[in-house]
């Protein structure tokens, strides 16, 4: 069968709906043209009290971004990307196409293998650690996108980051607006977005950071991993076109982590308040800042959360 430029670009366009996004929002709209894929910020969907700037949003658009280059890729293409295209309008976040045929790399066809495979594991982790080999792997892959990862127990900011994670935590657990927004996207909703209650994880009865919970209050308490290995995602600058670097980085890092069989969950807390954000960065240092809070270690099996179909996040311009 001949594989044409139309299959690649819709297997492209499969594998970027895959990308995580807060509170599986799904924020992006595909305009499919004669010869290329134009990225919009579904400003809809941008979360009004945990994301009001649309970091977080563009951070899930850039992820989408690396998956839909490594689905072509690994189907034997060659892709181009180009970011923030037009400056007058910003919500256009990247005008994608199919270049050359060309082989792939085993990386590229690994990474692309994990797309289908990758989800938020909500759920405590075992006890065993994380070793230096998958430590070099990950840190290696936000590095290969422009990104920074720190390992936070490697150095020596992990308690300090634990108290500014529990601080958020607290911050946003008295706050209404929040408690209805997480509501309103954490059910089984059934259009294919949101938190469905199965991928929620259980209430935390310890552990050295709480894990945003998902789900009625009524769910039983499981003590989460003593020792997490905690990871704080950077980039030298900030702004729109830095959260898109930062997104395909983050990407990379979680196909990487799946990769090798590990698990992660995003701690956004101290990442959505602006005042605790701006300590997190002076923490780290004057140019890293923090864009994604992640915790990584060996899960237990789970399922990766619905996505909408691809005629709800597309639309096509007439030839």
């Amino acid at each position: 069968m001949i594989i044409t430029e139309s299959r690649v670009r819709t297997a492209g366009l499969e594998a970027a709906v895959r990308a995580p996004s807060p509170y599986n929002t799904q924020p992006w709209i595909f305009e499919v043209g004669p010869v290329g894929v134009d990225l919009f910020l579904d400003e809809d969907r941008v979360l009004a009290v945990v994301d009001t700037g649309g970091r977080e949003a563009r951070l899930a658009c850039g992820a989408a971004i690396l998956n839909f280059r490594l689905a072509v890729a690994a189907a034997g293409w060659a892709s181009t990307v180009e970011l923030l295209p037009d400056r007058t309008r910003p919500e256009l976040l990247a005008r994608l196409g199919i270049g050359q045929a060309r082989c792939p790399k085993a990386e590229e066809s690994r990474l692309a293998a994990a797309i289908p495979r990758r989800f938020s594991n909500r759920r405590p982790f075992t006890e065993a650690p994380v070793p230096a080999h998958a430590r070099h792997a990950v840190t290696a892959a936000a590095r290969a996108e422009g990104a920074n990862l720190l390992l936070l127990d490697e150095s020596g900011t992990l308690g300090t980051v634990a108290s500014l994670v529990r601080r958020a935590d607290t911050v946003q657990g008295e706050d209404p607006a929040f408690h209805r927004e997480l509501a309103e996207w954490t059910s089984e909703r059934g259009g294919g977005d949101g938190v469905p209650a199965f991928a929620g994880g259980p209430r935390s009865a310890g552990g050295l950071l709480p894990v945003r919970h998902h789900g009625p209050d009524s769910q039983p308490e499981r003590p989460y991993e003593r020792d997490p290995v905690i990871v704080a995602l950077t980039t030298p600058s900030d702004g729109p076109l830095s959260q898109l670097r930062a997104g395909l980085a983050l990407q990379r890092v979680l196909l990487t982590a799946t990769d090798l069989g590990l698990s992660a969950s995003f701690l956004s807390q101290p990442i959505e308040i602006a005042g605790i954000r701006a300590e997190l960065h002076q923490l780290l240092g004057a140019h890293e800042h923090p864009q994604s809070l992640l915790r990584l270690g060996y899960g237990y099996p789970g399922s990766p959360t619905p996505r909408r179909p691809l005629t709800a996040v597309t639309r096509r311009i007439p030839l």
